[in-house]
């Protein structure tokens, strides 16, 4: 397959996740398929909880804002990011995490916010770093698995001070490593679990492992460990895009932020083709933070296309 069209598809299909699943968040198991109940029927983009139909929430907005730093200052500009991320949460976005939301405004520097936060609260393990890590993945795929693991570190630290959600954030950055240069995302987990920091590596051995499920989940799928979990799982049960998604958004909970990864890993194994059209026409992201402006599908595949170039 070529690979701009995995690339492409790693973000767009980020994105899509995100806006299917934005109305069935905090739902119970199985709600998604009880609504459409036959795949391929259409009327999916349904909207509601507050979301219009197609609309993508705060995970797609700050991988947006990933994006456009990635691209403006050519390569990796922590403080630049971090401002970004401040100047989006200062203008009242429809969704931000509550530990994102703190780190952002705790009036702390860049490379100091974070930390303090998880040294006054010692917990920041949610799943807020890995929902915006699509376009950072594919910006970075070309430069190692050394390189692009240490960069998801470096990024996701910018919000969360738990070294978890670094590591799980990495593992993604990897796994979209690999399936950009062909090669078969679960048969490269335990080459990838070697280079998770010790400290962690048991915890996503666990989660990662091929007879895993998500009921086998010991916390909710808002922590970044069951959340990659629940991802890969959907990715290696279903045979299509389509199948993987349906799947991350039936297992409840986050199902934004689950289908959002599940829709990257899944467009970065199977291209942008293979994310229904259906799915993409009604597809925008809101930037408040930059005059309320909106992207839409032309939008975020230039974004994409510029990310891999």
């Amino acid at each position: 397959m070529d690979r701009n069209a995995r690339a492409v598809g790693t973000v767009i299909g980020a994105a899509v996740g995100d806006a299917l699943g934005a109305p069935f968040e905090f739902g119970p198991p199985g709600e998604f398929s009880a609504r459409f109940p036959a795949p391929g029927a259409g009327g999916e983009m349904c909207g509601g909880g507050g979301w219009d139909p197609g609309e993508a929430t705060d995970d797609t907005q700050m991988a947006v804002l990933v994006a456009e730093s990635l691209i403006e200052r050519q390569g990796l500009d922590l403080p630049d990011i971090f401002s970004r991320f401040q100047r989006w949460a200062a203008s009242e976005p429809k969704d931000i995490g509550l530990q994102t939301e703190d780190v952002l405004t705790n009036g702390m520097p860049w490379d100091r916010a974070a930390a303090v936060h998880f040294q006054t609260n010692l917990r920041a393990a949610g799943n807020g770093s890995l929902m915006r890590a699509s376009t950072s993945a594919v910006h970075f795929a070309d430069q190692g698995q050394q390189a692009t693991m240490n960069a998801a570190r470096r990024i996701a630290a910018l919000t969360h001070g738990d070294r978890a959600a670094w590591e799980g954030t990495a593992i993604f950055h990897e796994l979209v490593r690999r399936m950009l240069h062909d090669a078969d995302p679960v048969a490269a987990l335990p080459d990838i679990l070697g280079s998770v920091h010790p400290d962690h590596r048991d915890r996503y051995a666990t989660v990662l492992a091929l007879d895993w499920t998500p009921d086998q989940a010991t916390e909710f799928n808002g922590a970044v460990w069951p959340c990659l979990g629940s991802a890969v799982w959907a990715l290696r049960t279903t045979s299509s895009y389509e199948e993987a998604v349906r799947a991350s958004i039936d297992l409840g909970g986050d199902t934004d932020t689950v289908a959002a990864v599940t829709g990257g890993l899944a467009g970065a194994y199977y291209g942008l083709d293979s994310i229904p059209a259906r799915w993409t026409e009604p597809l925008h992201v809101p930037m408040p933070s930059s005059g309320n402006r909106v992207l839409q599908l032309p939008e975020l595949l230039d974004l994409a296309l510029r990310l891999e170039a």
